[in-house]
């Protein structure tokens, strides 16, 4: 290592002489999922679709991407789980102790400074993309935070490798003021675009709408991913169906039991 200024390239130069002699070269496996949210007339509205995946494979068909971070602030996350979940539960703490220590409900501008600050200090090596929504004093907000700590204020979002597909159904039928059963419908519209068009996002949907009065998460809001046929259980086979080729009946009879009483104070039997 170099004691001058600057930056100092040497582990290129090992990288490239360690892959030429036939190392493999650690990649990032690639994720998948689809979150969006809306801002509506009376609060805004997440959306999110419960596939995980681990490479090409799906570890999970109904995993829940919509995290708690108070009681008027939800947040989705794309990108590796761990990451997702332990910054949201990070930031769910500290806003906690914050409602403790002030007595007052938490703002969404706060989560989402904490948010930021922290993915900008690792330079996007936590791997969590994020929609951020709520409703505070100030009304209904919607953040959109990437993994490197940049953010945007938008009245609708999109977030994921499924983000394209949602953000064409946004542009489409987005207006100004809608009312809370128009919003679910456009957002619920967004995710199954993604889960339909995109491999990485599947299964079903997930609805979350906070409100100044309440918040209502609609888990498994569109259950897509519905097996068209039951399996009867347990399974009764009708008489006939499987050919007796040997038949042997075995009669059995009870054996004699004699039972012997022993009265109080006699001698104990020798078993020696």
């Amino acid at each position: 290592m170099s004691n001058e200024g600057g930056f100092d390239f040497g582990g290129v130069k090992r990288n490239a002489m360690l892959e030429g002699k036939g190392m493999q070269v650690p990649r990032a496996w690639k994720t998948g999922t689809t979150i969006a949210g809306i801002v509506f007339k009376d609060g805004v509205v997440l959306g999110a679709d419960t596939r995980s995946t681990s490479g090409s494979t799906v570890a999970d068909k109904n995993c829940e991407k919509i995290h708690f971070i108070a009681d008027n602030i939800r947040c989705c996350g794309a990108g590796t789980a761990a990451d997702t979940e332990n910054v949201t539960d990070m930031v769910s703490s500290a806003l906690q102790l914050h409602r403790y220590a002030t007595g007052r409900p938490s703002r969404v501008i706060t989560s989402l400074t904490m948010l930021k600050q922290h993915l900008f200090k690792y330079q996007g090596h936590v791997s969590a993309a994020l929609v951020l929504g709520g409703v505070d004093m100030n009304g209904p907000h919607l953040f959109t935070v990437y993994p490197h700590g940049s953010t945007d204020s938008l009245p609708f979002a999109t977030m994921g490798s499924g983000s394209l597909n949602a953000m064409a159904v946004f542009e489409a039928g987005f207006k100004d003021d809608m009312s809370r059963e128009e919003a679910m419908a456009l957002v619920a519209r967004a995710i199954r675009s993604g889960i339909y068009n995109d491999l990485g996002s599947g299964s079903n949907v997930d609805l979350c709408i906070i409100t100044k009065d309440k918040t209502d998460y609609l888990r498994n809001y569109e259950f897509l991913q519905q097996k068209t046929y039951v399996r009867q259980f347990p399974v009764v086979y009708p008489p006939g169906t499987v050919t007796v080729i040997k038949e042997r009946v075995v009669k059995l009879s009870l054996a004699d039991v004699t039972v012997t009483t022993v009265e109080p104070g006699a001698t104990e039997m020798d078993t020696s």
